[in-house]
């Protein structure tokens, strides 16, 4: 695996080659055109200032003129005199031999064309030449050809690559040397954070990042890793209090059972002794049973995959089946249950976990509601959702417990739920399979007068309600 900042580099270096590539190669390609061009246009205006010097009789050049340029001079020396069939009829005294036109080309000037074209002798340098043709009364009489060397171009352009070539190597070694010093800059912040996530473990999860970095990308990384410590703190940290909640709460009835054992076999004890011992005991493990079946429902929640099926499910027929199973019990307690269900659609559902979630908030109900009191399940259809309602006449919970009233191992009044057998999760699982069905669980209570429950589950489609 190759290491980012080594990334970095190489991502410089190659930045900076294709950026000096593409420079060379206009500068490079620019300079040679315009200095094609440049000798293009002085070839042509030598051409057609040798025309006029042609005897259009003989298709000589007349000898020059005392005032004439030295270029002049030099131009007549080299040029040649063509018919428009291409046969020399005139060389100047400095002409060479050179390749015949070719009758494309031929027929090209004797249209009045001029042309130019490079030739490469074998032992010399390149030669730019112009075939120009010399015209009078609107024909063709003669074809003009001067030539020049381009060995001055070919030098220029020479040494251009060679100050590119030099400038390269300066561009590439500078680009390795900042690309260094970037790559140090931009992963220094992620190096401290590095070193500090090495450091940090369950014990050390309160250290935080300070990070002293001048981007705002990093300040938010610092941000974003400290958030993330903060969760996991806190998800720690619950753990760590559910363990202790969990650990107290199967130590009471274990010292239970372990007392019971010991004062019964301190001495001889009669038949009924014994039976209440073992009764006490027997009440222990059931409590054990109940509040080892609440931790594994709680486990399995805590999953990334909560253990629900979930099928289209009418609520009212479980509610009307799960009262009739607790009507004895309530009728015992002389407490009256009531049943107000409209007309609701269909839920996506599990129908085991939600008669869990029925029968916590009914037990809840039935362990805080007093003789001659009232408990109410109602059903209740709102947009695309279904309201379940349990709302006891109890004592009321006080304003200050509401918050933390779905937290595991929480009791608002622990004597009294110690008491009535409560585990103190009850509540916590109602709220996680309200979640897992896609719902929410709320509650209300007002001390003295009562407490309600609302739970609201997603409905399935529109029109699909359920027939009771």
């Amino acid at each position: 695996m190759v290491a980012f900042r080594t990334h970095i580099r190489r991502s410089a270096i190659a930045l900076v080659l294709i950026l000096l590539t593409a420079f060379s190669i206009l500068i490079y390609t620019g300079l040679a055109t315009l200095l094609a061009q440049h000798v293009d246009r002085e070839l042509l205006t030598l051409a057609e200032q040798e025309a006029a010097r042609v005897e259009l009789t003989t298709g000589t050049l007349t000898a020059s003129e005392d005032d004439e340029k030295d270029e002049m001079r030099e131009a007549a020396r080299s040029a040649v005199v063509l018919s428009p069939s291409g046969t020399v009829l005139w060389k100047g005294a400095a002409s060479m031999t050179r390749p015949p036109l070719s009758p494309v080309q031929l027929a090209d000037l004797q249209r009045g064309l001029t042309l130019y074209d490079t030739i490469t002798p074998p032992h010399d340098g390149s030669i730019r030449r112009i075939s120009f043709p010399v015209t009078h009364a609107g024909a063709v009489r003669y074809l003009l050809q001067m030539e020049t060397s381009l060995r001055l171009v070919d030098d220029t352009l020479r040494l251009l690559m060679l100050l590119l070539a030099a400038l390269a190597g300066a561009m590439i070694v500078v680009g390795w040397i900042g690309s260094r010093w970037l790559a140090r800059e931009a992963l220094t912040p992620v190096e401290t954070l590095t070193a500090t996530a090495e450091q940090i473990s369950v014990p050390s999860l309160r250290t935080r990042m300070t990070l002293a970095a001048p981007y705002e990308e990093f300040d938010r990384l610092a941000h974003v890793f400290n958030a993330m410590l903060d969760r996991l703190h806190h998800v720690f940290e619950g753990q760590r209090q559910f363990i202790a909640d969990a650990a107290h709460e199967i130590q009471t009835p274990l010292t239970v059972i372990k007392g019971t054992i010991e004062v019964t076999l301190q001495k001889s004890r009669t038949t009924e002794d014994y039976r209440d011992a073992l009764v006490t005991n027997l009440g222990q493990v059931e409590r054990l049973g109940t509040l080892t079946r609440s931790l594994l429902t709680l486990a399995q929640f805590s999953g990334d995959r909560p253990p629900v099926t979930l099928t289209p499910l009418a609520l009212e027929p479980l509610v009307q089946d799960l009262i009739k199973e607790l009507s004895p019990l309530a009728e015992d307690r002389k407490i009256q249950l009531i049943v107000d269900a409209q007309p609701v659609p269909r839920v996506q559902g599990d129908a085991g976990r939600l008669t869990q979630l029925l029968i916590n908030l009914l037990d809840n109900a039935l362990a805080h509601t007093p003789p001659e009191g009232r408990i109410t399940i109602r059903l209740k259809p709102i947009p695309a959702h279904v309201v379940l309602q349990v709302e006891d006449t109890g004592s009321g919970i006080a304003l200050e417990h509401l918050p933390r009233l779905f937290e595991r191992f929480y009791r608002a009044d622990p004597a009294r739920a110690r008491e009535s057998g409560g585990t103190g999760l009850g509540l916590a699982i109602v709220k996680e399979i309200a979640e897992a069905h896609g719902g929410t669980v709320a509650v209300e209570s007002t001390p003295g007068q009562g407490t309600r429950f609302t739970v609201t589950l997603p409905a399935c489609a529109a029109g699909d309600v359920s027939a009771g």
